[in-house]
């Protein structure tokens, strides 16, 4: 295991744990969950809420400017990063709740772990039902599509995941249902 890779983990962990805090902890947490959710009150207590929104703001480009340039020296650094990651961080915000820092912890990791394994894997779904006796055709788009081996679709996964995820839970993992 690579020192650095130790340093990011630490690193990682206590950007997530100083955000919790300060949501969870502080008064100025407090207000900036208020102003999410009840604006003119907060406004109406004498908070400026544009200038609320204004800090969250820097705050959320203060740590993603700190994770890419920790990040940055371990992987490759391109200018075409952003097509490749922007995607997956929307399934995983998504996925894992709208507001929900938990959810979206679980969700990046949970992300994480199924493209990896979905890389991996040299077997389609029409193997993995074979031993139920189940027994599927080629001969139809059906039958095509559940013979391709899962690593092939691997990059595929996640999206299919998110229609899941807004099919049968539209509020995501921890996310919390407006009233």
């Amino acid at each position: 295991f690579p020192a650095y890779r130790g340093f990011m983990l630490l690193i990682s962990a206590g950007m997530l744990l100083a955000t919790w805090l300060l949501l969870k902890k502080t008064r100025i947490g407090l207000i900036i969950q208020a102003a999410l959710t009840h604006p003119a009150m907060v406004s109406a207590l004498g908070h400026n809420v544009p200038r609320v929104f204004t800090i969250v703001f820097a705050g959320g480009s203060l740590l993603a400017g700190l994770a890419g340039v920790i990040a940055g020296n371990y992987l490759t650094t391109e200018s075409s990063m952003a097509d490749a990651m922007g995607p997956i961080v929307f399934v995983v915000v998504i996925f894992g709740g709208l507001g929900s820092l938990a959810g979206c912890f679980i969700a990046s990791i949970l992300m994480g772990m199924v493209q990896t394994f979905s890389v991996v894997m040299d077997f389609s779904v029409a193997d993995m039902v074979k031993p139920l006796g189940v027994a599927l055709a080629s001969n139809n788009l059906l039958g095509e599509i559940l013979t391709i081996p899962v690593s092939r679709i691997g990059p595929l996964v996640p999206y299919v995941l998110l229609i899941l995820i807004l099919l049968f839970r539209p509020r995501g993992l921890l996310g919390t249902r407006e009233t």
